[in-house]
């Protein structure tokens, strides 16, 4: 594969209809080392990170896109960002004694919370129920739902590559006729659905597109770079501590015997506060707000 972690936008010239290609691999395994997950933690986690690059795609924001599924079952929990520079990061809690088993055995009656988190502007999100066979099936039934464009994923991860291919309408540009519109819709479909899995997780983008659509006019961009990349650092995880306010820390600094440990669930990154470090966040803060006013 000529590019290991990029996602990579094609578009059909005669047709009203966009794509995307994501291939995840040192950032997928960088996710995955954090963590001693088993296989079929491995395979959803690798699924919500291609999901997470390709649904960036879909929108123009500045900030953070946030998937985070949740359930009963024995996988509580799965959570991945991407940023709108294509930095990601995901995580997942589960049963210890869990065995392998489909979407619904593993995370039954489970929801999927889509956040768009923007650095200026409100937050928006969508819920997705997780009652399809897959993933990909579950994302494909909430954009059916909804009244956004019609889009289509295809996902999958193996615990050394997770790769997407995603289809999605474009507004009337090129064919106006609905109904000419609504047959070449399917029509890419039904090609895009001829693609096995080994054939997304081995093949280069330009063989996958030759593949599934070499009698159509298409045009593929250039790739960009995605990567692993942690949000976590020291003065985060101190203003987490100034947010409880000077008694609460310093009540906690002696709960844990003179030194406050923050582990980030996401990179296992340890951050100490003794009381010199913490009474110098509250000494900064303190300057921090007579500056303001």
């Amino acid at each position: 594969m000529a590019y290991q972690d990029t996602t990579q936008r094609f578009l059909f010239e005669n047709a009203d209809v966009r794509g995307e290609l994501v291939a995840l691999e040192t950032s997928y395994r960088e996710v995955l080392a954090k963590h001693d997950y088993p296989e079929p933690v491995r395979e959803l986690l690798g699924q919500m990170l291609a999901a997470a690059v390709l649904l960036s795609t879909t929108i123009k924001y500045d900030g953070l896109l946030i998937l985070q599924a949740t359930s009963s079952g024995p996988v509580s929990t799965l959570m991945v960002e991407c940023a709108s520079d294509q930095a990601v990061r995901g995580i997942a809690r589960y049963d210890v004694d869990m065995t392998d088993g489909s979407l619904a055995d593993l995370m039954p009656g489970g929801i999927l919370a889509i956040t768009v988190d923007p650095q200026e502007g409100q937050r928006y999100q969508g819920i997705v129920s997780l009652d399809g066979a897959t993933l990909a099936e579950c994302l494909n039934g909430y954009f059916e739902n909804s009244e956004q464009l019609p889009t289509r994923f295809r996902l999958q991860a193996d615990g050394r590559s997770a790769r997407g291919l995603l289809l999605q309408a474009l507004p009337a540009d090129r064919q106006r006729d609905p109904e000419q519109r609504a047959a070449t819709w399917e029509h890419l479909n039904i090609l895009a659905d001829t693609l096995t899995a080994e054939e997304l997780l081995s093949l280069d983008n330009q063989t996958i597109l030759r593949r599934l659509f070499h009698e159509e006019d298409v045009r593929l961009f250039d790739h960009q770079a995605v990567r692993f990349e942690c949000s976590c650092s020291m003065e985060r995880s101190g203003n987490a501590l100034v947010s409880l306010g000077r008694d609460d820390a310093m009540a906690l600094l002696d709960e844990q015997n003179g030194e406050i440990e923050i582990d980030c669930q996401f990179c296992n990154t340890r951050y100490l506060f003794d009381q010199a470090r913490l009474e110098a966040l509250f000494h900064s803060a303190q300057e921090h707000a007579r500056r303001l006013h």
